[in-house]
C-alpha cells in the first residue's frame, strides 16, 4: 500500500506494505485541472485512447468524458499523447540530484520516478538521504535499494579482497535491515565492482534472502556482462529460484564479439526459468554502448597481464570504441578514444590502455583516495537491443546521471519514443509506455505511479509523439529533448515549455518495514 504525507509522523505498515514519505498538497483544489482531447496511453499496455483526464491534488481522480468545471484549470491535449511519467527503475541521476533539485536530465525526457541503490552501491545510511530528499524536496520522486557493495565496504573496509567470514556477513546483514527498515525496497548488487567482485555466491544469497525474508527485492548487475555472462545468468537465476523473490537483472546485454547474436538463446533460457516460477526480470537501455571504470575490463584485476588487455581491447570493446569520459590525472583525454590517445603518446593501444589504469593506481596508492575515471564503451549490436528491449518482462532503464558523460543521462526515453516506436517500430507507442511505466513499477513493486486510472498518483508527461527526439549526444551529452510538452509530479507542473518550473514536489518512495 503506498500513501503520502507531509509531517513527519511515521506510519506503521504492515511487513510487505509500502509506505511514500512526502509532500501533500494542503489544499487540493490549488491543483485541480483537466487534460481533454489527449491520445491517453495509461501504462497497462492497451491501446491509446482519446479521452479526458481530471487531477486534484496528488491524484487522478476521473479518467473519460469529462467536461469542465468552474474552478478548475483546462488544458487542451488535441495532437498530443498524454502517459504517466516514466519511472526509471535503474538510475543515478541520485548524484547530484541535492545540488539539482529541478532534475532537468530526468523530467526533460518524462521521468518522473528514479530508483537509485543499483549496481550494488546506495546512499548510506537511507535514512539520513531520505531525511534530507524530505526536508529539502526536489522535483521528482525517488526510491532506492540498499547496496550490497555498501554494506560489504561499511564491514570490511580496505580488507575486501576476499571472501567474507560467516561474522562478517551477519555484519552485513544487520545493516541490511537497517537499510530495509529505513524503506530500501530490497538489495542490489553490482558483482563485476569492487568490493563485490570478491564475493562467493554464497555471501549474495544470504543478503538475498535476508532481503526476500523481508519483503524485498533483488536487482543485480551481474557478475559478468562478457567472458563469464551465462554463468553470470544462471547465478541470478538461481538465487531467483533459492529466494523465491523477485529478481532482476539491471541493464540487460550481450556484451562481446562470442555472444552477438544469441538473444534467442538468452531469451530462451530466461523464458524456461519463469515458467518455473523463477520471477526474472530485467531492464534495458537504448543505446550500444556502456560506461563504466576502466578497471572492470579486468575481471581478475591482473591489471599488468597483456593477454587480459588484449582480449579486453579485441573481443570487447575496441579501442577506437572507448571513450575516456573522465580521467582526473589528464582532464585533456576527455572525449577521446583510446586510439586517439595512444597516437598522443605514440604508443600502441593496449599498452595505452594499461599504462592509463596504472597511472591511476599509482596515484591512489601514493594519496590513499580514490581518483576520478570512467570509460564509455561501444560492445553491443543494436539488433540485440532491440530483441532484448522487445521481451514481455523488459523494462526501460537510462543507467544515467544528471551530471555524466552518456547520453542515456538525458535521452534515452526519448530515444525510446523517437528510434524504437516513431521511426524504426520495435515498440508500438502502447508497449513502449508501458515498459517505461507500468512495467517498470510492477518490476520495482510499487504500486499506484505508472499507470494512468483513478486513485493513482498523477505523475504524468504530454507530448507529441510525431515530434519527440532526443538530442543528446557523446559530444553534448546534457541536450535536452524535445516534444516533451508538459511534465506534473505527483499533480505539480514541474516541466514546460522546454523548461523545469521551479517547484519540487517530489516524494521519496519507501518500503515500510516493522522493526
Amino acid at each position: 500500500m503506498i500513501s503520502s504525507i507531509r509531517s513527519c509522523v511515521l506510519i506503521t505498515m504492515i511487513l510487505n506494505s509500502l509506505i511514500i514519505f512526502g509532500c501533500s498538497q494542503e489544499n487540493d483544489t490549488e491543483n485541480k485541472f483537466l487534460v481533454t482531447n489527449a491520445q491517453v496511453v495509461d501504462g497497462t499496455g492497451t491501446s491509446p485512447r482519446l479521452t479526458s483526464v481530471r487531477i486534484e491534488g496528488e491524484r487522478i481522480t476521473a479518467v473519460g468524458d469529462l467536461s469542465a468545471e468552474p474552478d478548475e484549470t483546462v488544458i487542451d491535449g488535441t495532437g498530443l499523447v498524454l502517459a504517466p511519467g516514466f519511472i526509471d527503475t535503474h538510475s543515478h541521476h541520485d548524484f547530484k540530484l541535492l545540488d539539482m533539485p529541478e532534475a532537468l536530465g530526468a523530467v526533460s525526457q518524462g521521468i518522473t520516478t528514479v530508483v537509485v541503490g543499483k549496481d550494488g552501491s546506495s546512499q548510506f545510511p537511507l535514512k539520513t538521504f531520505f531525511d534530507t530528499l524530505n526536508t529539502k524536496p526536489v522535483a521528482i520522486n525517488v526510491a532506492s535499494y540498499v547496496g550490497h557493495n555498501t554494506l560489504r565496504h561499511q564491514v570490511m573496509q580496505e580488507d575486501h579482497k576476499r571472501p567474507a567470514t560467516d561474522a562478517e556477513i551477519d555484519t552485513m546483514k544487520q545493516l541490511l535491515r537497517q537499510e530495509m527498515a529505513s524503506g530500501a525496497l530490497g538489495l542490489s548488487s553490482g558483482l563485476e565492482y569492487d568490493p563485490g567482485i570478491y564475493s562467493e555466491p554464497s555471501e549474495v544469497l544470504a543478503l538475498a534472502q535476508e532481503s526476500a525474508n523481508l519483503g524485498g527485492r533483488y536487482s543485480s548487475h551481474i557478475r559478468s556482462e562478457d567472458r563469464h555472462f551465462w554463468e553470470a545468468i544462471e547465478e541470478i537465476i538461481q538465487l531467483g529460484q533459492a529466494t523465491g523473490m523477485p529478481v532482476q537483472i539491471s541493464h540487460l546485454k550481450l556484451a562481446m564479439k562470442s555472444s552477438l547474436g544469441q538473444t534467442k538463446r538468452l531469451l530462451d533460457r530466461l523464458n524456461q526459468a519463469r515458467d518455473s516460477g523463477i520471477q526474472v526480470t530485467a531492464d534495458v537501455y537504448p543505446y550500444i554502448y556502456w560506461q563504466a571504470g576502466m578497471t572492470v575490463l579486468f575481471p581478475e584485476r591482473d591489471f599488468t597481464n597483456r593477454a587480459t588487455a588484449t582480449f579486453a581491447l579485441e573481443e570487447i570493446a575496441l579501442p577506437d570504441g572507448i571513450i575516456l569520459s573522465r580521467f582526473e590525472p589528464n582532464p585533456d583525454y576527455v572525449g577521446k578514444t583510446i586510439t586517439e590517445i595512444a597516437a598522443m603518446r605514440g604508443m600502441d593501444p593496449i599498452t595505452t590502455y594499461m599504462d592509463l589504469i596504472a597511472e591511476v593506481q599509482r596515484i591512489q596508492q601514493a594519496t590513499g583516495t580514490s581518483v576520478d575515471e570512467s570509460i564509455i564503451a561501444r560492445s553491443m549490436d543494436p539488433e540485440d537491443v532491440a530483441k532484448l528491449m522487445a521481451w514481455s518482462h523488459t523494462n526501460i532503464c537510462s543507467d544515467g546521471s544528471l551530471a555524466g558523460g552518456h547520453p542515456r543521462g538525458f535521452g534515452t526515453f526519448t530515444r525510446i519514443l523517437r528510434r524504437y516506436v516513431r521511426e524504426e517500430q520495435h515498440l508500438s507507442m502502447e508497449d513502449a509506455v508501458h515498459k517505461m511505466s507500468g512495467l517498470a513499477a510492477e518490476h520495482m513493486g510499487i504500486s499506484d505511479r505508472g499507470v494512468i486510472r483513478v486513485g493513482a498518483f498523477a505523475d504524468l508527461v504530454l507530448f507529441d509523439a510525431e515530434r519527440v527526439s532526443d538530442h543528446a549526444t557523446f559530444e553534448n551529452p546534457h541536450l535536452p529533448s524535445t516534444g516533451i510538452e508538459k511534465v506534473w509530479v505527483n499533480g505539480t507542473l514541474v516541466y514546460t515549455d522546454g523548461k523545469p518550473t521551479g517547484d519540487y514536489p517530489g516524494q521519496v518512495i519507501h518500503r515500510g518495514v516493522t522493526p
